[in-house]
């Protein structure tokens, strides 16, 4: 990283609630943030100490923020927006509280939304349900859903264009 010039203690408050201000942040982010400004260790607590004191810190909020955005704008599943908490070294009490405000019926149907745009994306020679099916079911994982319900999902389309057929 380029050298910068050291701020003050004061100096590094105010921009760190400037930047926790214009979204949620982990601790994480924002202790390497203090670091950043050249702040020594005893300084970046008692900072982020402050910060939480102020409610400009709140992981409890950060995590729900953060799954339920990675949920409806990315359309991930529990177990990529639960990794990715834990990458961000968020606790697993927040991290439960985050996974319990992904409303279950909400993530059903985007399973199946996805699911089935998927099936239906996959088309070319020799495509038989069986490369659908592993094709959707590997989409599905790396999205992030639980392998049990995307299992389901997937036996549903099958079951549904076999009936068809």
């Amino acid at each position: 990283m380029a050298y910068q010039k050291q701020l003050s203690k004061e100096q590094a408050l105010q921009k760190a609630r400037h930047y926790c201000g214009y979204q949620e942040r982990s601790h994480t982010e924002v202790k390497e943030k203090l670091y950043s400004y050249g702040l020594r260790k005893t300084d970046v607590e008692e900072l982020l100490s402050q910060l939480i004191e102020e409610n400009y810190l709140n992981e409890e909020r950060y995590a729900t923020m953060f799954a339920g955005g990675k949920f409806r704008m990315k359309q991930w599943g529990r177990v990529k927006i639960r990794y990715e908490l834990k990458q961000k070294r968020v606790s697993e009490y927040c991290i439960k509280k985050a996974m319990k405000e992904i409303d279950e019926e909400d993530y059903l149907k985007t399973l199946d939304k996805l699911a089935s745009v998927k099936w239906n994306s996959v088309k070319g020679e020799g495509v038989n349900h069986f490369v659908k099916m592993s094709k959707t079911t590997d989409y599905l994982v790396q999205k992030g859903f639980e392998m049990e319900l995307v299992r389901a999902a997937v036996a549903r389309l099958r079951q549904s264009s076999a009936e068809k057929e």
